[in-house]
C-alpha cells in the first residue's frame, strides 16, 4: 500500500486566511482542493510538499452569482454540482460535457473546478510509481534531468489533461486569482503555459478563487468531444472544445476551436477565424479541421499510437463542428463515432 509522506496540515477558514499561510510557507507549500490529483501524486512521490493548505471550509470559495453579464462561479464547486445545474446545463454545454467526463461520478463529488483547472501535466514516464521512475533515473519533471519522451529537449513535455480548461477557453472565459496583495483578473488562456513543469502562469502563492463565464445571448452553441480508451475514469488523450455564435440567418459571427492534451496547456486553434461568416457548409468544416488537426503533434508520453491520435483530431474537430450545426453526433465516421460514443448525448 503506498501512503504519503508526513507534512504539516493546515485548514483555513476564509480566503484572507488562506493566502496568508500560502505567502508564510514561501512557496513551499501545497493547495488542497478535492484531493483527487494531489493525494495519488503524493503518495507516489511525485510531489512532496512540506505543507499542505486544504481549502476545503473556505467558504468564499463555494460562492456562485450572476453579476455585470458574468457568470461567477467559485473554484471549490465540485464537478459534480456542475453537471446538476439545469441552467449549466442549457447555456454553457461545454462545460457541462467536460464536467460530466472527468472521471467517475465519485471523483466528480470530491474534485472540483478549481482543481481540475490546475491538475498537474501528465507523462507515461512521471504517472507511475516512486520505483519505477528510480528504475529509469526520474525523468525531468521530477528528480531527474533528462525528458525521457524527447531526451535530447531542454524541456519537459508532459501534456494537459483538465477536462474543463479546454471548454473554458471555448467559452471565453476568465479566472481570478488571490493572494496577500490582493486579487487580480485573467483570461482563462492565460493561465496556462506551455511547459510541462511550469505548467501555470499564476505565482505559487496566489489561489485561483472564480471562473467568470460571460452570459450567453441567442445565437450561441457549444460543445465539448473527448477521446479516451475507456468510457469513463481515462483522461482524454485528445479534446476538442467549440463555441460559435450565430446570427439569425445562421452565418457564424464569432467562433473559437480549443485542443485540449496535445501540449502541455490547452491551445486555441488559429483557424477558428475561418469559421466566421460561414453557414457552416462541409467544405468549411473539412478545411477548419485539417488547419486546426496540424496543432495535434501527439509524442509518446500518454495512451494509444502516435499516428491514430494525430488522424483522430481531424475527425473529432469535424465532429464537434457537425454537431453544432446540428447534425446528430453518432451518425459520423468510424473515428469520430468511437468518440461520440464516449460522450454523453444529454
Amino acid at each position: 500500500m503506498m501512503r504519503c509522506h508526513r507534512f504539516h496540515y493546515e485548514s483555513p477558514l476564509t480566503l484572507r486566511e488562506a493566502c496568508a499561510r500560502l505567502s508564510d510557507a514561501g512557496g513551499e507549500a501545497m493547495l488542497l482542493a478535492g484531493g483527487t490529483d494531489l493525494v495519488p501524486n503524493m503518495k507516489r512521490r511525485q510531489q512532496v510538499p512540506p505543507t499542505v493548505i486544504s481549502l476545503r471550509r473556505v467558504r468564499e470559495l463555494r460562492d456562485a452569482d450572476v453579476s455585470d453579464g458574468m457568470v461567477r462561479i467559485g473554484a471549490m464547486t465540485t464537478l459534480a454540482s456542475l453537471t446538476t445545474d439545469p441552467l449549466l446545463r442549457e447555456r454553457h454545454p461545454a462545460l457541462f460535457k467536460a464536467a460530466a467526463q472527468v472521471a467517475t461520478p465519485h471523483l466528480r463529488n470530491m474534485g472540483t473546478l478549481g482543481g481540475n483547472l490546475c491538475l498537474d501535466t501528465r507523462c507515461n514516464y512521471y504517472d507511475q510509481n516512486y520505483e519505477w521512475r528510480k528504475a529509469i533515473d526520474f525523468c525531468m519533471k521530477k528528480d531527474g534531468e533528462v525528458c525521457w519522451v524527447a531526451p535530447g529537449s531542454p524541456r519537459c513535455w508532459a501534456v494537459s489533461s483538465t477536462d474543463t480548461a479546454p471548454a473554458l477557453m471555448a467559452l471565453g472565459a476568465q479566472v481570478e486569482v488571490a493572494g496577500i496583495h490582493g486579487e487580480r483578473r485573467l483570461g482563462l488562456a492565460e493561465l496556462f503555459r506551455d511547459d510541462g513543469i511550469e505548467y501555470l502562469s499564476k505565482k505559487r502563492e496566489e489561489i485561483l478563487t472564480r471562473v467568470l463565464l460571460p452570459v450567453p445571448v441567442p445565437g450561441e452553441a457549444s460543445t465539448y468531444w473527448k477521446l479516451r480508451r475507456r468510457g469513463a475514469f481515462d483522461f482524454p488523450v485528445l479534446s476538442v472544445a467549440a463555441w460559435i455564435r450565430r446570427d439569425g440567418q445562421g452565418i457564424v459571427e464569432a467562433a473559437r476551436l480549443v485542443l485540449g492534451s496535445v501540449a502541455s496547456r490547452p491551445l486555441l486553434s488559429p483557424a477558428s477565424s475561418r469559421l466566421v461568416g460561414s453557414l457552416l457548409s462541409e467544405e468549411i468544416i473539412q478545411a477548419v479541421a485539417e488547419e486546426a488537426s496540424t496543432l495535434a503533434k501527439p509524442l509518446d508520453n500518454t495512451d494509444f499510437s502516435l499516428g491514430w491520435r494525430k488522424k483522430s483530431a481531424r475527425h473529432l474537430i469535424q465532429g464537434a463542428l457537425r454537431e453544432l450545426r446540428g447534425d446528430d453526433p453518432r451518425e459520423l465516421g468510424p473515428i469520430a463515432r468511437r468518440a461520440a460514443e464516449l460522450v454523453p448525448v444529454f
